[in-house]
């Protein structure tokens, strides 16, 4: 199987892994076979309902003819940025107008804050693959491990574990030798969160050259804060 290969145009991010199997988290999230995964551009007050419709048309609109998974993002692909190591692939598009913070105590309801006016996601989309054989259950495996570094990343430059859309899709080979194992401490878990970190500085930057991303729930033009305490129990008491 060949590299992954990325393609942007009109707006739509491809990127190609003939044969893959994919698992995602995004409206028709789930594993799928594919021989590619997307990442798409929507404009300003989007309000579109029919999402499977309307990322086809936009696919074959910028001449992308393979079924694959896709996610939408306010932000413009030009923002997009890249990553390798190893056998790992990734792209991301980074914005944080809409945070979704968690502090870490709280006795209040959630709250939501949501400015009058339109609504401008910028979601932090992830699209990864890697050239190993996963089964099912390393793939899970690996999602897990590229939502974790998002969110440290995340966390560090901005001080939101993620924003209200934030999506991620993973993929890998379906032939050969399938690993059992993709987390932190194998070679393709370890590829995987270097990627995600470094793409996800670089989107960033590109995204907000001059540093004005919020900085609170409050300063930002929608997001949410979970603010409220769980009720704690023994399992099994």
């Amino acid at each position: 199987m060949s590299e992954p290969e990325t393609t942007v145009r009109s707006g739509v991010l491809r990127l190609s892994h003939p044969g893959a199997r994919w698992l995602s988290t995004g409206w028709d999230g789930g594993f799928v076979d594919a021989d590619a995964a997307y990442n798409v551009a929507v404009p300003t007050g989007f309000e579109r309902t029919d999402l499977d419709t309307y990322a086809r048309e936009r696919r074959r609109e910028a001449g992308f003819d393979a079924d694959g998974p896709a996610l939408l993002t306010g932000v413009d692909m030009d923002h997009a940025r890249g990553a390798a190591s190893g056998s790992v692939t990734a792209v991301v598009t980074a914005g944080v107008s809409n945070p979704a913070a968690l502090p870490a105590t709280g006795d209040a309801a959630a709250t939501l804050e949501d400015d009058v006016g339109e609504y401008d996601p910028g979601t932090v989309n992830v699209l990864l693959a890697t050239t190993r054989a996963l089964d099912d259950g390393a793939l899970a495996s690996l999602l897990g491990v590229v939502v974790e570094a998002k969110t440290a990343t995340l966390l560090a430059e901005t001080g939101f574990p993620g924003t209200t859309t934030d999506a991620v899709v993973v993929g890998c080979r379906r032939t050969g030798g399938a690993d059992p194992f993709a987390g932190s401490a194998t070679p393709t878990g370890a590829a995987a969160r270097a990627c995600v970190r470094d793409a996800l500085r670089a989107g960033l930057r590109s995204r907000y050259p001059d540093g004005d991303r919020p900085t609170s729930v409050a300063d930002a033009a929608y997001g949410v804060s979970t603010d409220h305490a769980a009720e704690l129990f023994r399992p099994g008491g």
